[in-house]
């Protein structure tokens, strides 16, 4: 504890603030808090997230997600939020978690997302909808307060036994306030609000102006204000930086404050405490937290992650996706006896205690000390009270420790005080670990009482016979595989006799002890028991059984899983073995040959040639001839294909391959001699390009060596449509029979084209070519057309 005030902050001149850390959060949330709706109980209360809630990117199937964690990031319970859009959450003093619909319809669910009930907040609020809503805390229960697209307010005080009240009409408010809260005076709820430089308050009967006294003239407009845990006091944040902090009354100015930030605080809290010395404020931006007191400096924090501030009886709760934080003032008792140099009561008797242990005579210096001033009882008193406001459970025992020496030398102290803090701190303790996550606080247990925290506890837990006994029996297998008496068929046996199918047992779990204990093959025998295969595999991959591991991953279906222990062998195993294994297991294969195709392509090859799977091997290296920049290259490459294509007796593929070589080299020349780019076109792109280009030649020359078929030729269109009607007149006998007749007519050659028609003996090529004979030369093959049809008919 040499270091115990390193984090103390002070705040004027009796003060100091210290943030805690509670948990580090391990819930894994993607969003940043802002995202979600947000809304966590008081009292170290759990969380609940709407997610997806505020995403703008989202598809528009997609449901949003409510989820409910501990404090400490544990996930409780999900569901997909089906209803109808959320405005608002909020929890009830018995941690029921309502949510506000749009429409108005508050539906309520319990800690683990089952739903209880539902109700309305009435028509006018279901004809307006809702803007804004707020779940307020009073002396009569859990309240709703609601903002309607009218800029009318509704409000329920109490949520189980609901009356709904409208409040009055602000006059001439034309659009929504820029911030409003709910009070709770004299057993009456009213309503603050503000719209730009006026703030008015709204009762059961009338709308009024107030004025905050001691409020700066050049103030400016209001935009954020905060009520406090008690609703005691009341923050004002202005567009000019400015905060002014006073009694919710209206009636008394406790500060004010200049932040020099004119931007609204995402969130502004109180950060209170019973017989607090300071009343302080929390402000909230982007990546910094500011606490403001009576007092002409500041305490600020820089936040590295968005956080959501949960205000408490003692303090301020500070989320984040990484941490759960604490922030609060440092009691007096535990300031008296921590204070550097302090020579308080309970200070000293820290001290002695401390020297007592080192077996040194200052322990009687110190005591001596305290006794001749008479203030032993309150030096204990100090260090039991300073023990309960402590988190770290040695701080605790070391001031425990302290008072039980000093009670030593006292006759008549009583000891109900210390024995009831013991009994406390173990409650405390009990339901701050991390896998309970209710981070209490003592001020918070003293004011709840043991009851109502009985009451969470259980129902946090759900705690039922079979869940007690399922603990119990976890324990009995964790003590039996330690018995060396026994052989692992036995105990493996007498196990899951005893156990089944009991609820709550996690057989991984005991097998881990097992293995723990040496007992290798024990653990092999329990995990068998196991029915899940995400508990089997990952303990098996410890113990190296891989082998095994990757059947129980191949099992369960779960592509995940067999990745995740493929990936494991091929780091532990050599190559061979690893490719030897995975001959074995094809499932396994297949799926490591899909992770290579993405990831790594030359280990693909290596599992084509150690399978001699030649024809594979050819589309690899086809494939891997277009990674290839150089022709050189490429060309190397596509001939690697056309010896594998042969070796798997695949002579089309191999014949194309070498056909495309030869392209490749003619193209690489033409692209030389003619200076025009000619690599990787098709065949029938380059003999095109020729044609256009005039190179009528080459084109010819492809045309033989590559032997393209007549009818792909594209040499009379092309021709006919550059006027060239030489070039179409040589090329058009060479066309298929069916386009014979349409090329002797595109090239003007009508004669031959009636000589086609009536080979083919064809009414309708006649009929085309008639269609294009005029007068003169053309009546000749006119009438020679008509006698051939005339003579077709007649047969």
């Amino acid at each position: 504890m040499d270091c115990y005030t390193a984090n103390w902050n002070p705040l004027g001149e009796e003060a100091f603030y210290r943030k805690v850390e509670l948990y580090a959060m391990e819930w894994g949330l993607r969003e940043d808090l802002r995202d979600c709706l947000v809304a966590a109980a008081p009292y170290g209360g759990p969380i609940a997230l709407l997610k997806n809630s505020a995403r703008r990117d989202k598809s528009p199937g997609a449901r949003p997600l409510l989820e409910i964690y501990s404090a400490s990031g544990l996930l409780l319970a999900t569901i997909p939020w089906k209803s109808g859009q959320l405005v608002q959450l909020g929890w009830t003093a018995s941690e029921d978690l309502l949510c506000i619909q749009e429409d108005g319809t508050v539906l309520i669910y319990n800690l683990f997302c089952e739903f209880k009930r539902h109700f309305s907040m009435g028509n006018e609020v279901l004809q307006n909808h809702v803007l804004e809503a707020k779940v307020f805390h009073t002396e009569y229960g859990t309240g709703v307060a609601i903002l309607t697209g009218a800029h009318r307010f509704s409000l329920a005080t109490n949520i189980d036994d609901l009356k709904l009240r409208r409040m009055p009409e602000v006059p001439g408010l034309q659009k929504p306030p820029s911030c409003w809260a709910v009070l709770s005076q004299d057993r009456v709820t009213i309503v603050l609000l503000a719209v730009g430089q006026d703030l008015y308050l709204l009762d059961n009967t009338s709308c009024s102006v107030v004025t905050p006294p001691g409020l700066s003239p050049s103030a400016g407009a209001y935009l954020q204000l905060a009520v406090s845990f008690n609703h005691r006091c009341l923050a004002l944040f202005t567009d000019t930086g400015y905060l002014w902090m006073g009694l919710a009354t209206l009636k008394e100015k406790i500060c004010e404050f200049n932040c020099s930030i004119r931007s609204p605080p995402r969130q502004m809290v109180w950060c209170l405490r019973p017989r607090s010395r300071q009343r302080a404020v929390v402000l909230a931006w982007e990546r910094q937290l500011m606490v403001v007191g009576n007092s002409a400096e500041c305490i600020r924090f820089v936040l590295d992650e968005d956080s959501f501030l949960v205000p408490e009886l003692d303090g301020v709760r500070i989320l984040s996706r990484s941490s759960h934080e604490f922030l609060h003032e440092i009691p007096e008792a535990s300031q008296e006896i921590f204070r550097i140099a302090s020579m308080a009561p309970g200070a000293l008797l820290l001290e002695a205690q401390k020297e007592y242990e080192k077996e040194s005579q200052k322990a009687d210096e110190y005591l001596r000390e305290i006794k001749d001033q008479k203030l032993l009882p309150e030096a204990v008193s100090q260090c039991i009270e300073a023990a309960g406001y402590e988190h770290e459970p040695e701080t605790q025992k070391s001031l425990l420790r302290a008072a039980s020496f000093g009670k030593c030398f006292l006759d008549k102290f009583p000891p109900d005080g210390f024995v009831r803090m013991c009994q406390d701190l173990r409650v405390l303790n009990a339901v701050r670990d991390y896998q309970i996550g209710i981070p209490l606080t003592f001020t918070q247990l003293v004011l709840q009482r043991l009851y109502p925290l009985a009451i969470r506890i259980c129902e946090y837990l759900r705690l039922s016979e079979i869940q007690g006994v399922s603990r119990i029996l976890a324990h009995w297998a964790c003590y039996k595989v330690q018995q060396k008496d026994k052989s692992d068929e036995e105990v493996a046996q007498a196990i899951n006799q005893k156990l089944g199918d009991t609820p709550g047992i996690s057989y991984s779990e005991i097998a881990a002890r097992a293995y723990d204990c040496g007992r290798t093959e024990l653990a092999i025998k329990l995990l068998e028991y196991e029915p899940r295969s995400g508990e089997q595999v990952p303990l098996l991959l410890k113990m190296k059984r891989s082998k095994l591991a990757l059947s129980k991953a191949i099992e369960s279906g779960d592509t995940d899983l067999v990745y995740t222990v493929v990936l494991h062998l091929k780091n532990e195993l050599n190559r061979g073995t690893f490719f030897m294994t995975l001959q074995n297991q094809p499932v396994a294969l297949s799926l490591y040959r899909q992770f290579c195709k993405h990831q790594e392509r030359e280990t693909l090859k290596d599992l084509y040639n150690q399978d001699d799977n030649h024809q594979e091997l050819g589309n690899f290296h086809v494939h891997s001839s277009y990674a290839e920049k150089r022709l050189e290259g490429r060309v190397g490459a596509l001939q690697n294909a056309v010896d594998e294509y042969y070796k798997a007796k695949n002579e089309f593929a191999a014949k194309a391959t070498e056909e495309q070589i030869k392209l490749l080299r003619l193209q690489r020349h033409l692209q030389e001699d003619l200076d025009k780019p000619y690599l990787d076109l098709s065949l029938h792109d380059t003999v095109t390009n020729l044609i256009l280009d005039g190179h009528h030649k080459r084109a010819e020359q492809l045309y033989r060596e590559f032997k393209i078929p007549d009818k792909r030729s594209p040499f009379v269109e092309i021709a006919v449509k550059h006027h060239n009607r030489y070039e179409a007149k040589k090329y058009a006998p060479r066309v298929t029979p069916e386009q014979r007749v349409k090329a002797f007519v595109l090239v003007g050659d009508l004669e031959q084209a009636a000589d086609a028609a009536i080979e083919h003996k064809n009414e309708a090529e006649m009929n085309f070519v008639l269609s294009k004979c005029g007068a003169g030369a053309e009546a000749a093959v006119a009438e020679k057309l008509n006698r051939a049809r005339a003579q077709l008919l007649k047969k």
